[in-house]
């Protein structure tokens, strides 16, 4: 039988311990050999029965190469299991690789993937990333940060996303939520600051999310039976509500209640006419030509536009955004 090498690659972001049956079984029955000391060891050793004998390299030491020491163990156990480190240890197998191609009688080269990141598990690593700036010895500059210093820079990039989203620009808008994922994480290092009873952390806000997702899609969750996209609104719009008049102590909601004040103007105008229109409150317009503000009648005849444009299904906000910049590159053209 031809003797077996096999790199056990793992999760470094997974609680050590975590592995596939297989994994178990190839640890259980053959030596294991690793670089360093870690969580993974221990939990080997413990679990598995048999130490996990460590190759650290000594340049001091004339003892065999790492690859020596597993080939020999491969060859009198019929298998040897390196365990990768969090790199992988891409040099060793390299240089596996290259002997076994050279002399392929030696042994049979395989990777083995004990465990595998879930997905999402990469936002562990700007967790970890955003702590060790965030910390003592971190960014100075992060740490003189408030939430309040930092509100301007969420809504930068969160319009830098959205310019991406109209552009069509796929790989601008994946860079640009990351940067918003970078004030997401922030904004949660530096709660992890506040004092007893106001502290809160990334968990969280992510607690608070996957609970919110699910109270608010009783369809998908809890076997809600909806007739369409309308319905699934509606139920969304209805739990939103319940969930304000609970917080507001039972006082009854109101459709204005939520809207986000500080957005765009024409957005805001939008949102409001929408939620008046779902609601079913029929509030008249205002006149622009009974309004003796010339503020006010602009104001007014703006409103009327926007409501103008949600019956004719457009969106106002986008539609001037986009004049707006047509304009500006018929003036660019011209100044040139």
């Amino acid at each position: 039988m031809t003797a077996r090498v096999v790199l056990l690659v793992t999760s470094p972001r997974l609680p050590p311990g975590l592995l596939t049956a297989q994994a178990w079984d190839a640890v259980r029955r053959f030596p294991v050999f690793a670089s360093v000391d870690s969580e993974l060891t221990t939990a080997i050793s413990v679990a598995g029965g048999t130490p996990v004998t460590v190759l650290a390299p000594d340049p001091a030491s004339a003892a065999e190469p790492a690859e020596e020491t597993l080939l020999a163990a491969a060859a009198e156990h019929g298998t040897a299991v390196w365990l990768a480190g969090p790199t992988g240890d891409e040099g060793l197998a390299r240089r596996l690789g290259l002997r076994l191609a050279r002399e392929p009688g030696l042994a049979e080269l395989e990777l083995m993937y004990g465990s595998w990141d879930p997905p999402g598990a990469r936002l562990l690593d700007a967790v970890e990333v955003m702590d060790r700036l965030a910390s003592p010895g971190g960014d100075p500059w992060k740490r003189q940060q408030t939430h309040a210093s930092l509100a301007r820079y969420l809504l930068e990039e969160s319009y830098e996303a959205y310019d991406a989203i109209v552009s069509g620009d796929l790989a601008a808008l994946r860079d640009e939520l990351g940067d918003v994922l970078l004030q997401v994480v922030l904004h949660a290092r530096l709660a992890e600051e506040l004092p007893d009873g106001e502290r809160w952390d990334v968990d969280d806000v992510a607690g608070g999310l996957v609970a919110k997702m699910i109270r608010r899609n009783p369809h998908v969750f809890a076997g809600a039976r909806v007739d369409g996209v309308d319905e699934i609104i509606d139920n969304w719009e209805r739990i939103k509500a319940e969930e304000r008049a609970a917080a507001g102590g039972g006082e009854a909601p109101s459709p204005m209640d939520g809207i986000v004040v500080g957005q765009p103007a024409l957005s805001l105008a939008d949102k409001v006419l929408q939620r008046a229109g779902r609601a079913g409150v029929d509030v008249p317009l205002p006149e622009p030509d009974a309004a003796d503000d010339p503020s006010a009648r602009l104001g007014a005849q703006l409103l009327t536009l926007v409501a103008q444009a949600r019956a004719d299904g457009l969106d106002a906000e986008g539609a001037l955004r986009r004049a707006a910049l047509a304009y500006s590159d018929a003036v660019r053209v011209a100044a040139s």
